[in-house]
């Protein structure tokens, strides 16, 4: 009888094992990059408790273990080989950051673990590791959809500053590679780290330069002081990243964000975009749901989660819970229409997007007007 007991326990907790898929996640929620990771760890999971109401993926539900990494990379690092050999989880959600997101690309291929970034830099999936995928839009689409913009208008001299982070590292990088395909003179260049607290000496420098336009390439709270520091010298003509798409950037800069035009995914202006655009409905459940739920303003940056999360469980889906042939599953993601922008992954292309993911927008009266 104690042997039957046995038995049946030990089926039950196998069963109950077999049922679970644990879903690993990785944003930094506190920290510089803490108003990007939070709407990130909030979009997933709110999604992860809408599926498992609707009776999970494939009928397992949904285990999501996250770690909070701050924007470091050194913690990013042994969270990311805890969710790989302690918690055994069949993929990993995130990073927030492209430094924190590059210090693991290599250990993802090592444990096998497919990886789903939510950072920019297009060095994440360049040269393509089977195991990484991002789902923000590459820097080099954002280099292009802003040159793009900037010629149509006349704008051909541009000043640029970027911030000294692996974000801006690979953003500068771009812009500087980009530049020539579109004529663009980069007339003068400046750097910051994001935690100065006044950038007047580099701004005034560029001043002097008499440019047509300004780029700003940062996340977190450095890009405001900069809108600010601007406005105090009588400066125009600033654009930013979506680094600043947020209504975070908007708070933090004050009125000096009045009249900054940056690329953006359609999410923050999805009310303006006209009945029947294809992504309207998709994008207004998504802002539906989280304002909803969080009672803050949706984001691009919950987005990346969004989309990380759903092509995560298409692939999932699809390869039966065989965990050998996910990352192949997401190479074959074609057509999903997801909150950046419609993505067709590759075994090629581990992002999927085109430069048509981003808008132009500006910023006016504290609110985001699509501009393009």
């Amino acid at each position: 009888m104690k042997k039957l007991l046995v038995f049946a326990l030990l089926l039950v907790s196998a069963t109950a094992f077999a049922g679970t898929i644990k879903l690993g996640a990785l944003f930094s929620v506190t920290g510089p990059a803490g108003y990007l990771g939070l709407p990130e760890k909030q979009t997933v999971e709110m999604l992860v408790d809408q599926v498992n109401a609707a009776g999970g993926i494939n009928g397992n539900k949904i285990e999501l273990v996250f770690y909070d990494t701050q924007g470091d990379e050194n913690r990013t690092l042994s969270y990311f080989k805890r969710l790989a050999t302690k918690d055994k989880v069949v993929a990993v959600l995130g990073p927030t950051r492209t430094g924190s997101t590059l210090v693991i690309k290599d250990l993802a291929e090592r444990f096998k673990l497919p990886l789903i970034s939510c950072a920019t830099s297009q060095q994440i999936v360049t040269p393509v590791n089977k195991y990484v995928f991002k789902t923000a839009q590459s820097d080099t689409l954002v280099v292009e959809k802003l040159f793009e913009h900037l010629v149509k208008n006349g704008k051909k001299k541009i000043a640029i500053i970027t911030e000294q982070s692996g974000y801006g590292t690979t953003g500068r990088d771009a812009l500087l590679e980009v530049a020539p395909k579109y004529g663009v003179n980069i007339a003068i260049e400046e750097k910051f780290r994001d935690t100065d607290k006044d950038m007047t000496s580099q701004l005034a420098k560029i001043k002097a330069a008499d440019v047509d336009a300004v780029i700003c390439w940062g996340v977190g709270p450095a890009p405001a002081i900069i809108a600010r520091n601007a406005k105090a010298l009588g400066m125009g003509n600033i654009y930013m990243t979506q680094g600043a798409a947020s209504a975070k950037f908007i708070e933090l800069a004050g009125d000096a964000a009045d009249g900054i035009k940056l690329t953006a995914g359609r999410i923050i202006v999805a009310d303006q975009l006209p009945e029947g655009d294809r992504y309207k409905k998709v994008l207004m459940d998504y802002k539906k749901n989280f304002e909803s739920r969080f009672n803050a303003p949706v984001s691009a940056f919950g987005g990346h989660a969004y989309d990380a999360f759903h092509i995560f469980k298409i692939a999932y889906e699809r390869s039966k819970g065989d965990l050998n042939k996910l990352p192949a599953e997401i190479e074959k993601v074609k057509g999903f229409i997801g909150i950046a922008g419609e993505f067709n992954m590759s075994p090629s292309d581990h992002t999927g997007l085109t430069k048509d993911a981003f808008v132009i927008v500006e910023i006016k009266n504290g609110k985001f007007v699509l501009a393009e």
